[in-house]
C-alpha cells in the first residue's frame, strides 16, 4: 500500500456541462444539477455533482513512478514511478466533497470485487491522502482545469509551462509504451533533492542515467534473456567497449576468439593496450588454448561471440564456463547472431550476455542500439562506468526497439526457416565452393549448435566459386537484398566482406583473417522464401 499526500495546488475550475447518463449513480449532496466531471470505467460511469465539480484528477509535478521491484533495482536508485495523485481547489465544501468522492469509489465496483482505488482521505487538512490499491487500468479522466496557472500572468511565461509545471495527465493506458523526451527531472524543492542523493527517493535526476522508455526496453530484454538486469547504450559498440573497460582491469588480460566483428578486434588490439591491457586470441573451437591461457595468465575476462561473425562458429558456452569458472574469469558471449529466442547464453552458463540492438532485436534497419544482461552486481558495475563515458540511447530510440521486439519471435521464425533452407540450397549449387551456416551438417560444431540453439539465425555466409570480380557481379545481380552493413532486419542485406569491411587491408592482410575475395555475407529478411529463392538463383546464372 503507497500512501502519499498532495497539497492544494490547483485553483478551482469547472468541467464542461455534460447531460447525465441513465443508470449512472447519482452522488452528491442531493442537488439535481448536471454533471459537471465524469470518471470513466469499463465498469460503469461516476458522476460528480454540484459540491464535487471542483474534483479534480493530476498527476503531481514530482509524481513518483511504482514500476516493479526489479526494474528499480535495474536502475540501481534512479528507479521512476508512477501513482495517481488528486488534489482539491481552494473549496471550502471540500471535506464533504472528499467523503462524497470516497462513496463514489467505492460504489463504482458493484460488479467486481476488485477495488478502483481509495482516492481520499476527509482527514487531510492540506490535501488529499492517496491509498493505492489495484486500480482497474480502463479507467480514464475527463475534466482538466481551463483556468490559468495562478502564478503566471504573462503569455510567455504560459506557453512554457500551462499544461505542464501544474501537473500532466500520463496516459496509463495507452497500449504503446509513452516516448519520454526530457533531459532532466525536476524536484519540488531542495528537501526532495537531499532525500533523492541520500538514497531515500527515487528519481532518474538526469537524462544520461535512465529514462522511463528505456527502462521498458530493458525490462523487456531481461526477460527474454532471463537476467536480473539489463543495460541498453546507443550502439553495440558502445556496450562492448563499456563492458570491457568495466570488467577488465588496467594491466589485466583477457581472451578473445579470432573470428568476430572488426571493430571489436580493433579496441582489443589498440585501444586497450594503452591501459596495459593484453589479449590472447584463440580458435573458437579450441579449447586446449583457452585452458592454457588461463593458467599462464590472470585472465579477467573471456569474450567472444557465438555463433561468430561472419563464419558463423559456435563456442560451447557451457563448458568454457565452468572452466573460466574454476580460474575466476568472466565470460561474455555476444549473442547477436543468435538472438535471446535462438540461444539462452546466461541459462548456459554465462555471466553476461550483449547484443547489438541494432540487429535482430530492432529488427528494422532504422535504429542504434545495444545492450548487456546479466547478474544486478557485474550490469551495475558497468552502468556506473556508463554514466560516466555517456553513450546513453535515445528515447525515441528506445521505443523503435521495443517496437521492433514485439515482432522479435514472428521474424527470428521467418528468418530461421529461410537461412537453413537457402543455407542447404547453396551447398548443392555448383557455383558455390563452401557454405558456413551453423545448421548445415558440415559446420564444424554442427553438433554443438543442435545442442545449445533451438534455431540458427537468419544469416548465411559463403564463397563463391570465382575471384573478386565474379563475387562482385554475382553480389550486382541480385535484385531483392540492399548491398548494405547490418544484418537482422526485416529487408534482406548482402555484402562482400572483402570490400565492406576489409577493403583497406591488401589482401594478404585480409586472408590472415580469413576473409577471401570470393565470400559473401547474406542476411535473410522477412520476405517470402520462394522470391528470394529465384533472386539467389537468377544471380548465380550471370556468373
Amino acid at each position: 500500500m503507497a500512501v502519499s499526500t498532495c497539497p492544494r495546488v490547483f485553483p478551482s475550475f469547472e468541467c464542461r456541462s455534460e447531460p447525465d447518463f441513465s443508470g449512472a449513480p447519482n452522488i452528491g449532496r442531493g442537488d439535481k444539477k448536471p454533471s459537471h466531471g465524469r470518471l470513466y470505467s469499463s465498469r460503469g460511469t461516476v458522476s460528480f455533482h454540484g459540491g464535487l465539480s471542483s474534483l479534480i484528477f493530476r498527476f503531481p509535478p514530482n509524481f513518483v513512478r511504482q514500476l516493479s521491484t526489479k526494474a528499480r533495482r535495474n536502475c540501481s536508485n534512479i528507479g521512476v514511478a508512477q501513482i495517481v495523485a488528486a488534489s482539491w481547489s481552494n473549496n471550502p465544501a471540500s471535506a464533504s466533497a472528499a467523503a462524497a468522492a470516497a462513496a463514489a469509489a467505492a460504489s463504482a465496483t458493484p460488479a467486481s470485487t476488485e477495488p478502483i482505488a481509495s482516492l481520499v482521505d476527509p482527514a487531510a487538512e492540506d490535501g488529499v491522502t492517496l491509498v493505492e490499491k489495484e486500480v482497474d487500468r480502463s479507467v480514464g479522466v475527463e475534466g482538466l482545469p481551463k483556468s490559468k496557472p495562478s502564478v503566471f500572468s504573462y503569455d510567455g511565461s504560459l506557453a512554457i509551462h500551462a499544461g505542464e509545471r501544474s501537473g500532466r495527465g500520463i496516459m496509463t493506458d495507452a497500449i504503446t509504451t509513452p516516448v519520454v523526451n526530457t533531459s532532466a527531472y525536476f524536484f519540488d524543492n531542495t528537501a526532495q533533492l537531499i532525500d533523492f542523493k541520500e538514497k531515500r527517493r527515487a528519481s532518474f535526476e538526469y537524462g544520461r542515467y535512465g529514462n522511463p522508455t528505456t527502462v521498458v526496453a530493458e525490462e523487456k530484454i531481461s526477460a527474454l534473456e532471463g537476467a536480473e538486469s539489463t543495460l541498453i547504450m546507443a550502439s553495440g559498440m558502445c556496450a562492448s567497449t563499456v563492458l570491457l573497460m568495466a570488467l577488465v582491469p588496467a594491466g589485466g588480460h583477457l581472451v578473445t576468439t579470432t573470428d568476430c566483428y572488426r571493430k571489436t578486434r580493433i579496441f582489443i588490439e589498440t585501444i586497450l593496450p594503452r591501459m596495459g591491457i593484453k589479449a590472447t586470441v584463440i580458435d573458437p573451437a579450441d579449447v586446449g588454448a583457452l585452458e592454457s591461457a588461463l593458467n599462464e595468465n590472470n585472465v579477467s575476462l573471456f569474450f567472444t561471440e557465438s555463433p561468430t561473425n561472419p563464419f558463423l562458429r559456435c563456442v560451447d558456452i557451457k563448458h568454457v564456463s565452468e572452466l573460466c569458472h574454476r580460474k575466476g574469469a568472466l565470460v561474455c558471449i555476444d549473442g547477436t547472431f543468435a538472438t535471446p529466442l535462438n540461444q539462452k547464453a546466461l541459462a548456459l552458463g554465462a555471466d553476461l550476455v550483449l547484443h547489438s540492438a541494432t540487429k535482430y532485436l530492432g529488427g528494422h534497419n532504422d535504429v542504434l542500439g545495444g545492450c548487456i544482461s546479466g547478474s544486478m552486481k557485474l550490469v551495475s558495475e558497468i552502468r556506473n562506468l556508463h554514466h560516466v563515458l555517456g553513450g546513453a540511447l535515445n528515447p525515441n530510440a528506445a521505443y523503435l526497439i521495443i517496437r521492433g521486439m514485439k515482432t522479435l519471435h514472428l521474424r527470428v521464425k521467418q528468418q530461421n526457416s529461410t537461412a537453413l533452407r537457402m543455407a542447404k540450397i547453396l551447398e548443392a549449387h555448383p557455383k558455390v565452393k563452401c557454405v558456413y551456416y551453423p545448421g548445415l551438417e558440415s559446420h564444424p560444431e554442427y553438433d554443438l549448435a543442435k545442442r545449445q540453439m533451438t534455431g540458427f539465425g537468419g544469416v548465411v555466409s559463403f564463397e563463391v566459386d570465382g575471384d573478386l570480380q565474379t563475387t562482385i557481379k554475382f553480389v550486382d545481380s541480385l535484385r531483392i537484398p540492399y548491398i548494405a552493413p547490418s544484418f537482422g532486419g526485416c529487408e534482406s542485406i548482402v555484402d562482400q566482406p572483402a570490400i565492406m569491411s576489409y577493403w583497406d587491408l591488401p589482401q594478404s592482410e585480409r586472408l590472415k583473417y580469413g576473409i577471401k575475395d570470393n565470400l559473401v555475407r547474406f542476411s535473410f529478411g522477412v520476405e517470402d522464401f520462394e522470391d528470394l529463392k529465384a533472386d539467389v538463383l537468377q544471380a548465380l546464372e550471370t556468373i
